[in-house]
């Protein structure tokens, strides 16, 4: 089929969106627990709530693609973003950020589901691993920019006395003063409903799922379920999303806490370093996984991973920050190679696999959860050792994994082996 390069650059303003909102939580937790006044645990809720949607709906997702097509559902997780939006535009309060994230993350979760196959069809079959790493590189880049977002609109919105552009002054208007940040669901929602509009005028092509894109039948599910390597890999998806959300919720947070560093300003810019630097390591991960085992390089990041973690919660002020921001990059191969080891250990039913490990992401709300929790009690730099219980899972998979078929590697005088 010919390559639609329309849908192509849809698909990654797509990813663009999804990065921008769904990685805003890290900058926002901070000023979110000063203005509601809220503890730990409560404020750890939060990414819980959103990350608990992505978990329930991977699989409905897929169902609900096939049954009703790539469109109508594009639409409808498009809508439920903007509910999600504007309701809490409307009523910014905490109880409604719960909702209002758990509503977004279902919409969110949905419109994963649909573009990596609609990126297949219109970029064309030989163009897909191309176009996924624009599509990871665009992802990184808008959690890179929504925290420096983030800062402007604080800056410029907190005690606004009326001298400022267009843009601010109808924010100002919309946005109770005490809560600047609330701003940002306000450009949510106007950029929910322009998607909305932009799919009802685009022309989609058909997609036929691959067997791997498919949902399966649900004896599919249950068989893969009795397997216990099936579950030992959901757990290890569900051990690296909390690893990142775990770091990427809390960094800013804990900057504040033990070294007084501003999260509007220097909270903000290094989380955005984070996924900066993970978008870098996806590319230099794609060099390294020509050249070595992945099972190998699953096992060198993760001690590596695990030490800049120890330097950024023991260190002083500046290797801490810069300790912090590095893990973005260390941790950037993890997720795709854990799940290409779980899917080359299988020989069928890749589809509903896919689904099993995606439902995985449950991990990014249940570990910022316990960290949360255990804040409450012995203190946050305590709390955030937990995740090197999640990084030490991830380092046995490089043991454990029996793919049936490796990564394809190079030698330096071009052989390859399987």
């Amino acid at each position: 089929m010919k390559r639609n390069n329309l849908i192509v650059v849809f698909i990654l303003v797509i990813w663009f969106v999804i990065s921008f909102v769904t990685n805003i939580l890290g900058p926002l937790m901070p000023v979110i627990i000063e203005n509601y006044n809220l503890n730990l645990t409560m404020a750890s809720f939060l990414p819980f709530s959103f990350f608990l949607a992505y978990g329930i709906m991977s699989i409905p997702s897929g169902m609900l693609v096939e049954q009703y097509g790539e469109k109508k559902s594009m639409v409808f997780a498009f809508f439920l973003n903007l509910v999600g939006a504007f309701l809490f535009a409307l009523f910014p309060t905490y109880i409604m950020a719960l909702a209002s994230l758990f509503i977004i993350g279902i919409g969110m979760a949905m419109l994963q589901v649909i573009i990596n196959p609609l990126m297949r069809v219109a970029g064309g079959e030989e163009h897909f691993a191309f176009f996924s790493v624009m599509g990871q590189l665009v992802f990184g880049a808008a959690s890179f920019v929504s925290p420096f977002v983030f800062s402007y609109l604080m800056q410029n919105l907190s005690g606004y006395s009326g001298e400022g552009n267009f843009f601010l002054e109808g924010l100002s208007r919309l946005i109770p003063p005490e809560l600047p940040w609330s701003s940002f669901y306000w450009i949510f929602s106007v950029t929910f409903i322009a998607m909305i509009v932009i799919i009802f005028l685009v022309r989609f092509p058909k997609v036929e799922l691959k067997e791997d894109e498919k949902t399966g039948p649900v004896q599919s599910y249950l068989d893969l379920l009795k397997k216990k390597e099936v579950i030992l890999f959901a757990v290890g998806i569900m051990a690296y999303v909390g690893t990142e959300q775990g770091i990427a919720n809390w960094m800013s947070k804990f900057l504040q806490t033990y070294h007084g560093m501003d999260p509007v300003t220097t909270g903000a810019a290094t989380i955005s370093w984070f996924w900066g630097l993970m978008a870098i390591g996806c590319l230099v991960g794609l060099l390294l996984l020509k050249l070595f085992d992945s099972k190998i390089i699953l096992k060198v990041v993760s001690l590596l991973t695990m030490a800049a973690l120890a330097l950024a919660l023991f260190g002083p002020a500046g290797i801490s920050r810069i300790s912090f921001a590095s893990t973005g990059f260390l941790i950037s191969t993890m997720f795709s190679i854990i799940f290409s080891l779980a899917l080359n250990s299988e020989e069928k039913h890749h589809g509903s696999f896919s689904g099993i490990l995606c439902s995985g992401i449950f991990g990014g709300a249940l570990v910022p959860l316990i960290i949360g929790w255990l804040g409450d009690r012995v203190g946050l730099k305590m709390a955030m050792l937990f995740i090197f219980i999640t990084l030490g899972y991830i380092f046995s998979i490089g043991f454990w994994a029996k793919p049936i078929i490796n990564n394809k590697t190079i030698t330096l005088r071009g052989d390859s082996s399987a």
